[in-house]
This record gives C-alpha cells, structure tokens and sequence, in this order.
C-alpha cells in the first residue's frame, strides 16, 4: 500500500483527491494539509510515501515546503500538483527537491500513475511542463534522445519482463534498470511502464 499526503489550499480539492486515490486499491492518502508549514510538519509525523504538493497556499508556499521536507528527509518523494505550467515554477520546484511536476487538468489516470511512479522512485512529469523547459526548441524525436542501453531496457519492458529479469539479462543492477527506466518514461511523456510498452510497440521497429 502505497502512503499519500495531500498538501492543498482548497479544501474541495484536497477532498476530490481524497476521493480519486481512495477509490484505489493501492493507495491510501493518511494525511491532509491546507498549507505548507502544516504539510511539513504531517510529513515528519506520518512519513507518506508520496506527497502531492500544491504550490501556492498561505503561510508557506509549496516551494518552500517541498525544501524543508527534502533537507528534513532526502528520500522524500514529493510530486508537485498545480496549475502553474511556467518553466519558472518547474525550475523551481525541482531544484528544491520535487521528484515531479504534475498539473491539475491532468486525467485522473495520469495523476494516478504519476503518484505510483513517484513512489517506485521515478519522476513523472507531465508533457506540457516538458516541452516549456525547452521553449522555441526543436526537441529530438524520443527514440532519438534515448541511449543505447536505454532502447535495451524499453525493448525488454515492451517483451513484459519485470526489472530483475532485465537487470539478469543486460547484466546489470535492478536499481540501475529503474534508473534507465526513469529516464525513458521522462523522454517518452508516458508515467508507467505499461504505456512505454505500448509507445515502444507502436514505434520502435525490429532489433
């Protein structure tokens, strides 16, 4: 089961996400907080697996809190949920500790997967707040900003195997395999493995 602590402002959002995650059968949100000196001290209290951090609140921002929770607890997985798509904000965010940057007219799905990837240890981070890092950019299509090693792994994940039996095969760690597979899920926009599968079988061809 994975643990949530929601960090909102509003209290109608906090109790829409409430709902969401709850309907779940893997998550569990244990905690609520209106600001973010309330969500800094839920955190130290409860240790959430993943906290879906807001950005502008009263008392302390999000920034702010996500700062002091990584400084307090380096594995800390704290994914950003807001409306602000600025590169500013995402700079921001993540520089002070955020493992990911999501927005709230994201599908309920993506949020979904975003808060189980954050808590496997990867860093979603929706499309749109991609592409505004690199404004005026031509990015490279995603086969070509992956590497070598990285096509292995997604050719394997597209083959179903699981993170060891990839690690087996390409003789390397299963932390290094989620490490590759992090990368891959950032270049490709997608948030879990499943639609990385699909994404490589629709456009990677034959080894």
């Amino acid at each position: 089961m994975t643990t949530v602590l929601l960090v909102d402002d509003h209290a109608m959002v906090r109790a829409g996400l409430a709902a969401l995650l709850g309907a779940t059968a893997d998550l569990e949100v244990v905690g609520q907080a209106r600001d973010g000196a309330q969500a800094v001290d839920l955190a130290v209290q409860l240790r959430p697996d993943v906290v879906l951090m807001d950005l502008s609140m009263p008392v302390m921002d999000g920034i702010e809190a996500t700062r002091r929770l990584v400084t307090a607890d380096p594995d800390a997985k704290v994914v950003v949920l807001t409306s602000f798509s600025e590169a500013a904000k995402v700079t921001e965010a993540l520089a002070a500790g955020a493992i990911g940057y999501l927005l709230k007219d994201c599908e309920p799905e993506q949020l979904l997967a975003g808060v189980r990837a954050a808590a496997e240890g990867h860093a979603p981070l929706d499309p749109k707040v991609a592409r505004v890092l690199l404004p005026g950019v031509r990015p490279a299509t995603p086969a070509e900003s992956l590497s070598a090693r990285e096509l292995q792994v997604l050719r394997l994940v597209a083959k179903g195997l699981a993170n060891k039996q990839i690690g087996r095969q390409l003789g390397i760690s299963e932390r290094t395999v989620k490490a590759h597979l992090g990368q891959v899920f950032r270049q490709l926009g997608v948030l879990d493995r499943t639609s990385a599968a699909l994404w490589a079988r629709d456009h990677l061809g034959p080894e």
